[in-house]
C-alpha cells in the first residue's frame, strides 16, 4: 500500500506544473505632479524576478542566479520614485522617441527640417529634455503557462520635444521559464517621423553596487563599429574593429584595454560606441553579445532584431546612491542598448529609422541568463 501511495504521489508531482510563474501589481508612490506610479513584479518558475515601474516603463530590478543558484539584483535602480525624478541617469528606462544622439537636434523628412530639444552638449539625446523615460505609461499585465508579461503604452503628441506626428508606442516585458527577459517594442505614427526605442539598463552581473564591471568578459558579434567625433556623433564611417580596442569578437575583460591611448576611447571616456552587428538579413534575430562575470559565474546572452548595439561602460557615473543604499560609482555598471545607429536620420548610409503612417515599428531584444 505504501508503494502504491508513493507512486500516486510521484505521478501527481510529475503531472503538476513547476512552481507557477506570476505577475502582481502594487502602488509605488506618486510623481511630483501627483501621477500614480505602479510596480509590476514578474516571476518565473526558476525563481527569477523582474520588476517594472510605469514611470519611464523602467526595469527597476532584475534578479539572476549565480553558479550556485544564489540570486542577486543585476541592474541599477532606485527605491523610490522621487529619486528617478531627481537623479536621472536613465536607469532601466525606455528611452525615446529616439534612443541615442541626433546631431544638433535637427533632421529633415521630405525636405522639412525639424528641431528637437537639446540636452547633451549641442545634440539631442534619448528623446530630448522630457523623453519617454520621464513619463508615466499605461500598463496591463498578463501571463500564460510559460511566462508573465506587462505591456506598457504611451501616446506622444505631435510636436513632442520637436518630433512630428502623434506617436503611439508600446513596450512589453516578458519573463519566461527559460530565464529570458524579452522586450518587444512597437510604434505607429500618423505623420512621417523617426523612431528608435531601447532599454537603458545598467548591468553588473556580480550584483548592482557590488564593485566595478572591469572584470566582466564581454563578447560582441560585430566586425565593425561607428567611430564618433568629440560630441559622440558618428562620423559616418563603418570602421573595422580588428587591431583596435573595440575588437570584442572574442571574450575580453572590459578593463583590459579601456584606458589605452586611443582617440575614440578618449572621446567616450571609455566605451560609449555603437557596434554594427553581424547579420545575414537586416531584421533577423541574432546573438549580439555575451557577458560573463567570473566571480559569480553569471552569464548573460543578448539577442536582438536590431542592427546595432551601443556598448557603454559607465564612464559618466558619479556615485549616485541606489537601491538599498548602494553606491553606483564610476564604471560600476554597463549598458547594452540594442538600437538603430546614432544620428541615423542625418546619415543616409545608416539603416533608416523613418516611420511612415500605415507602417509599424517593431523590434525585439532578449536578455537570457
Amino acid at each position: 500500500m505504501k508503494k502504491i501511495a508513493y507512486s500516486i504521489l510521484l505521478l501527481a508531482a510529475l503531472a503538476a506544473p513547476l512552481s507557477a510563474q506570476s505577475v502582481s501589481e502594487s502602488d509605488w508612490g506618486k510623481t511630483k505632479n501627483g501621477e500614480p506610479v505602479k510596480m509590476f513584479t514578474l516571476k518565473n518558475s526558476k525563481g527569477m524576478t523582474a520588476k517594472v515601474i510605469t514611470y519611464g516603463a523602467t526595469l527597476q530590478s532584475l534578479t539572476a542566479p549565480d553558479r550556485n543558484g544564489k540570486f542577486a539584483d543585476v541592474v541599477f535602480g532606485f527605491d523610490k520614485i522621487s529619486d528617478y525624478e531627481t537623479l536621472n541617469d536613465y536607469y532601466g528606462a525606455i528611452v525615446g522617441r529616439y534612443g541615442n544622439r541626433i546631431a544638433n537636434g535637427t533632421f529633415s523628412i521630405d525636405g522639412k527640417e525639424y528641431k528637437l530639444t537639446i540636452n547633451n552638449g549641442p545634440n539631442s539625446l534619448h528623446g530630448g529634455l522630457v523623453g519617454f523615460d520621464q513619463k508615466v505609461w499605461k500598463a496591463e499585465a498578463s501571463k500564460n503557462n510559460d511566462s508573465a508579461s506587462v505591456k506598457l503604452t504611451i501616446v506622444s503628441p505631435d510636436g513632442d520635444q520637436g518630433y512630428p506626428g502623434n506617436l503611439t508606442a508600446s513596450v512589453t516585458y516578458t519573463l519566461n521559464n527559460q530565464n529570458e527577459l524579452i522586450i518587444n517594442y512597437s510604434a505607429e505614427s500618423d505623420k512621417p517621423t523617426v523612431a528608435n526605442l531601447t532599454n537603458h539598463s545598467y548591468f553588473n552581473l556580480y550584483g548592482a553596487g557590488n564593485g566595478n564591471i572591469l572584470n566582466h568578459e564581454v563578447t560582441i558579434n560585430a566586425d565593425k563599429f561607428t567611430p564618433v567625433d568629440e560630441t559622440l556623433i558618428p562620423t559616418g564611417e563603418l570602421k573595422d574593429v580588428e587591431n583596435t580596442p573595440f575588437d570584442f569578437r572574442k571574450p575580453k575583460p572590459v578593463g583590459s584595454r579601456i584606458d589605452k591611448s586611443d582617440e575614440q576611447l578618449k572621446f567616450g571616456g571609455g566605451y560609449d560606441h555603437n557596434f554594427v552587428l553581424n547579420k545575414k538579413s537586416p531584421n533577423e534575430m541574432t546573438l549580439a553579445a555575451r557577458v560573463y562575470e567570473p566571480v559569480s559565474g553569471r552569464k548573460m546572452l543578448i539577442y536582438t532584431t536590431e542592427p546595432g548595439l551601443q556598448f557603454y561602460s559607465g564612464n559618466f557615473l558619479k556615485g549616485t546612491k541606489g537601491k538599498g543604499g548602494k553606491e553606483y560609482e564610476y564604471r560600476y555598471g554597463m549598458c547594452f542598448e540594442t538600437q538603430h545607429f546614432p544620428d541615423s536620420p542625418n546619415q543616409k548610409d545608416f539603416p533608416s529609422t523613418l516611420l511612415k503612417p500605415g507602417t509599424v515599428y517593431h523590434s525585439t531584444t532578449i536578455f537570457k541568463f
